[in-house]
C-alpha cells in the first residue's frame, strides 16, 4: 500500500474526527481530581529531603489554588487545511498549564502493562539526573493512554504521592484523552501480516503519540519522546544542550540520542504539529519508529543523526505488547556524566586507501559513522588541520567496530602539530610532536594543555608498522580547554 493511498484512505477517517466536536464537554472537578488534590496537599507536610528550596514559594502561593480540568482544555486543530479543525479535550488528571515556556519538554506516554510497570522508575530517572539548574528547564508531560479508569487513578495517586513537589513546581503534568476522541481501532488493515491484536496495539499507539505530541507543541523550545520504561544518563540537558549549540547552522528534523524505538528522538517544537498530523494520517499503515523514517525523509533529512554516548537506555524487560519479554539494550548508553566532545571545525585528509563511502570525516562526527580504509601501511597518516590554533584538553580515538574486532589500529600513534604551511586545500603541519601511541587499537590523553605548550593547528594518527587488516576509525573526540588569543 502506499502513502498516497493511504492519505487518500486516512483523509475518509479524519472525517470520523471532525464528528467528535459534537461531543458535550466535560463536566467540572470529579472524584478524581478532588482526590489528587487532597493528595498533593498532604504531601506538602510530609519530610521529604528532595524537595528544593526554590519550590518551597512556588507550594505556598499554589496551596489556595483549586485545580479546574474544565478550564485547561486544549483544541487540537488539523494544520494542514485540507479536513478543516478537530477538537480533542486533554484532562489534567495532575498538574496546571505551564506559566512560561521550557527550554526542553519530555514527552511520556504509558498504558497498562500485563507484567511489570516501569512508569515511576523513569519518571525518578528524570528528575534524579538533572541538577536544579537543569530542573528549571524541563517539563515533563506524562499521558496516561490507557482506557481502564480505575488503573489511571491508581497511577494519579501513585504519581502524586511520588512527585507532588514537582507537579507544584510546574514541572510535572498527568493528562489523559478520552476513548470516545479516538479513530476506529477494530477492523484495520492488516499490514505486514500482522496480527490483528498487533495491528489495533500499534495502531493506537500512533494516535496515543499523536496527541502527545500535540499538546506539547507549545510548552517549549525542544521537545524529546521518552517511552515508559526509560532511565536516563546523568546531566542527559547539558549534553542535549551542547549538542543542539554544535548544530547550530546546520538543518535537522531530528537528532536521536538513542538507538532504540522511539526513546531519546528530538524535535523542534514547531514541528510536533505536522508530526502529530502525519501520525494521525497514517497511524494503521505502519509503526510509529518506521513513520518517524518517512516523516523525516519527507522534511528532507535524509540520513540519521545519532549520537554517542547514547543518553537514554532501555530498562524495561517485558514488553506493553502483551506481557510479551523485551531485552532489547543500547550498548552506547553511558548512566555517569556525558561529556561531548568539542571537535573544533577541521579539514580531514588521509593518504589511506578509503573503502566505499567510509570517507575520513565520520570518523570526526559524533554521530553513528566511522572511517575505513583498506590494509594500511608505515607511514600512512589520517590527518587533522583545526581552521584556528587551539587549546586541547584531552584526545580520545577509537578504532574497530563491534563486528569487526580486528579492524583496529595495531600499531600507531598520535602526533600534534604547529607552523602551517600550504595553500587552504593542502594545508599541513611543519613539526610534529608525538603524545603517545595506540593501546589494543585505543589511544587516549589528558592534560593535553599542560604537557603541549603550543597552540596546536594539527593532529594526525600515524601507521607505525603495516597491518593486513583494514582499519576503521570509529571515533575521534577532541576537547579545547580555551580559544588562545589571536
Amino acid at each position: 500500500v502506499t502513502l498516497l493511498y493511504a492519505f487518500l484512505h486516512m483523509r475518509h477517517s479524519l472525517k470520523y474526527f471532525d464528528k467528535m466536536r459534537c461531543l458535550r464537554k466535560r463536566s467540572a472537578v470529579s472524584f478524581l481530581g478532588v482526590l489528587v488534590i487532597c493528595l498533593l496537599f498532604m504531601n506538602l507536610y510530609i519530610e521529604d529531603g528532595y524537595v528544593l528550596e526554590g519550590d518551597k514559594q512556588l507550594i505556598r502561593e499554589t496551596a489556595t489554588h483549586q485545580l479546574n480540568p474544565e478550564r485547561y482544555v486544549h483544541t487540537f486543530k488539523d494544520l494542514s487545511n485540507f479536513s478543516g479543525s478537530i477538537n480533542i479535550s486533554y484532562r489534567y488528571l495532575a498538574g496546571t498549564p505551564l506559566p512560561r515556556k521550557r527550554y526542553l519538554t519530555i514527552g511520556l506516554s504509558s498504558v497498562k502493562r500485563k507484567k511489570g510497570n516501569y512508569l515511576l522508575e523513569t519518571i525518578k530517572s528524570i528528575f534524579e539526573q538533572s541538577s536544579y539548574e537543569e530542573l528549571k528547564e524541563i517539563a515533563v508531560v506524562v499521558q496516561l493512554a490507557d482506557f481502564d479508569s480505575a488503573w489511571c487513578e491508581g497511577m494519579v495517586q501513585d504519581i502524586s504521592q511520588k512527585f507532588a513537589h514537582h507537579i507544584i513546581a510546574g514541572r510535572l503534568m498527568v493528562i489523559h484523552v478520552p476513548e470516545e476522541y479516538y479513530p476506529v481501532l477494530d477492523g484495520l488493515k492488516r499490514n505486514y501480516n500482522d496480527p490483528e491484536d498487533r495491528v489495533k496495539f500499534r495502531s493506537k499507539q500512533n494516535v496515543d503519540y499523536a496527541f502527545l505530541l500535540n499538546f506539547c507543541a507549545n510548552l517549549s523550545d525542544y521537545y524529546v519522546m521518552l517511552e515508559d520504561d526509560v532511565r536516563c544518563s546523568k546531566n542527559f540537558l547539558t549534553a542535549v544542550k551542547k549538542v543542539i549549540t554544535s548544530r547550530e547552522g546546520s538543518y535537522w528534523v531530528t537528532l536521536e540520542f538513542s538507538k532504540l524505538g522511539y526513546i531519546g528522538k528530538l524535535y523542534h517544537s514547531h514541528d510536533l504539529p505536522r508530526l502529530a498530523h502525519f501520525l494521525l494520517m497514517f497511524y494503521q499503515e505502519m509503526p510509529c519508529d518506521w513513520l518517524l523514517i518517512h516523516f523525516r525523509g519527507l522534511l528532507a533529512q535524509k540520513e540519521v543523526i545519532r549520537f554517542k554516548p547514547s543518553l537514554f537506555q532501555h530498562m524495561g524487560y517485558y514488553s506493553s505488547y502483551k506481557g510479551a519479554e523485551n531485552k532489547l539494550k543500547d550498548d552506547d548508553f553511558e548512566e555517569e556524566s556525558f561529556d561531548i566532545p568539542d571537535n573544533p571545525p577541521a579539514n580531514l585528509h588521509t593518504n589511506m586507501n578509503v573503502f566505499e563511502n567510509y570517507e575520513a570525516s565520520k570518523a570526526y562526527s559524533s554521530v553513528d559513522e566511522y572511517f575505513w580504509g583498506k590494509a594500511p601501511s608505515t607511514g600512512d597518516f589520517y590527518g587533522i588541520v583545526f581552521e584556528k590554533p587551539i587549546k586541547i584538553s584531552k584526545i580520545k580515538v577509537v578504532t574497530g567496530t563491534e563486528d569487526r574486532q580486528n579492524d583496529i589500529l595495531h600499531h600507531g600513534a598520535l602526533e600534534v602539530g604547529e607552523k602551517i604551511v600550504g595553500s587552504k586545500k593542502g594545508r599541513q603541519c611543519t613539526t610534529y610532536l608525538r603524545l603517545g601511541e595506540f593501546k589494543n587499537g585505543n589511544f587516549e590523553i589528558t592534560d593535553v594543555e599542560h604537557k603541549v605548550l603550543f597552540d596546536i593547528n594539527c593532529m594526525r594518527i600515524l601507521v607505525t608498522k603495516s597491518q593486513k587488516e583494514w582499519l576503521i576509525i570509529r571515533s575521534i573526540s577532541v576537547w579545547t580547554s580555551q580559544t588562545p588569543n589571536q
